[in-house]
């Protein structure tokens, strides 16, 4: 057993504690069972619910139980906190798809093997077959309802409009922690701060109804100095599934974050010591050009989250793009993967055009008179070749995978042609 509250509250993971002095009795007396939920209300999980996946995998590390609750109710009505607008309902034919394919993804955070081994839980086995008048009278009948509006997701949401179906979404999760109680002896869940009001109140409810104290943390929202959240970007959510954002795509958003972001990150994310964590951040403070911090980050959560095997294909990939490995020897689905990340034109099948064209046409020249002045300057490379002649064609030879030339200007400007 370790004390994996200061160990949290050092990575800057608890934001929120029903009652510090008591919770680290209980953690430090023996194994307690704990829980997290994750509601289906998309296809996949993202970077936000990976900083709760990791959290329980560090209290797991320290000799304790987890239960990790995938939503087949809750992900039914969907959580209002954070949202301004009512949330969009889908079928119980969705919900139970996506609670299958975000149960594999948990899965893979988790240990369920020995004696402190995870175990699935869903809400719906419970809630499912409950009756609406024993909803309320053996739940309802235990929140106040002035004290409900008085939250602020409640309050927030009252001039714009707030359903009575998310208004309840309260009332689910707290009776969560009460069946878990009843049938796990679960005395702690964890979750975001944003989720503060609905973690409180499952303790509440189980005061009330047991007469027993149990216990709630929360992780800080992890956001950007500009008060953004981490894992958004212009194109929407950094997603754990590979087929939603690429592992190419997840390597590079960490290995783009700020500077001064590397060591909340580092310590927000990384299994690394603390020792290991503090060194980094003085490698990364001593030298930031080489971006040493992020590539930890960015080659650590990538192999957590899609293998060591896809990891090596993304650095693999990101070396030959410019010019530090054979292109050839890339998969077609890493090659595109890492070309959707930069400028991409594209040009019909057949006759191909002049390298001069492709240039302006993957958006690396504004004319192709600038284009030819690159070429004769020796500033323009096609698959890593230096383009000798400013009239080069490229030949169908020339397509890797039968489809994609990627085209350089200088060392860092990259761009690519889609063929077809």
């Amino acid at each position: 057993m370790t004390d994996i509250v200061d160990e949290l509250q050092w990575r800057g993971l608890l934001a929120h504690t029903t009652d510090e002095e008591a919770l680290r009795a209980v953690l430090s007396a023996g194994p307690v069972t704990y829980y997290c939920g994750f509601d289906p209300t998309a296809p996949s999980l993202h970077v936000g619910n990976l900083v709760q996946l990791l959290t329980m995998r560090r209290i797991q590390d320290a000799g304790h139980r987890p239960l990790a609750l995938v939503g087949g109710a809750t992900g039914l009505i969907g959580d209002p906190s954070g949202r301004s607008s009512e949330r969009q309902l889908n079928s119980t034919e969705v919900v139970a798809g996506w609670v299958k394919r975000i149960q594999e993804q948990v899965s893979r955070f988790l240990s369920f093997e020995g004696e402190n081994a995870a175990r699935m839980v869903n809400n719906l086995d419970w809630t499912g077959p409950m009756s609406v008048i024993d909803f309320l009278r053996d739940v309802g009948k235990h929140f106040p309802v002035n004290r409900m509006l008085a939250r602020e997701v409640v309050a927030s949401r009252l001039e714009a409009g707030l359903s009575y179906t998310e208004f309840s979404y309260q009332l689910l999760q707290s009776m969560d922690f009460l069946e878990l109680y009843r049938r796990h002896g679960c005395v702690l869940q964890s979750g975001g701060s944003d989720q503060w009001g609905n973690l409180t109140a499952g303790a509440d409810l189980i005061r009330r109804v047991t007469g027993k104290h149990v216990h709630a943390i929360s992780t800080p929202l992890l956001t950007k100095p500009d008060g953004t959240k981490y894992g958004k970007t212009a194109g929407g959510a950094i997603w754990l599934d590979p087929e939603l954002t690429s592992p190419y795509a997840f390597f590079q958003y960490w290995l783009n974050v700020e500077d001064g972001e590397v060591g909340k990150l580092l310590r927000t994310f990384s299994f690394r010591s603390r020792e290991e964590i503090e060194e980094l951040e003085k490698q990364s403070a001593d030298r930031p050009a080489a971006r040493i911090g992020q590539r930890a980050l960015a080659t650590e959560l990538t192999t957590l989250v899609h293998g060591a095997g896809e990891t090596d294909k993304v650095i693999a990939a990101s070396a030959a793009l410019f010019g530090q490995g054979g292109l050839d020897s890339l998969d077609e689905r890493t090659l595109a993967a890492a070309l959707a990340e930069a400028p991409q034109g594209s040009a019909p099948a057949g006759e191909l055009p002049p390298v001069a064209d492709l240039l302006v046409a993957a958006g690396l020249c504004k004319s192709k008179s600038e284009a030819r002045r690159t070429i004769a300057q020796g500033g323009a490379y096609l698959n890593n070749a230096k383009v000798e002649g400013e009239d080069a064609v490229p030949t169908a030879g020339d397509l890797l995978h039968g489809r994609y030339l990627v085209l350089r200007r200088g060392k860092r400007n990259l761009g690519s042609i889609a063929v077809g």
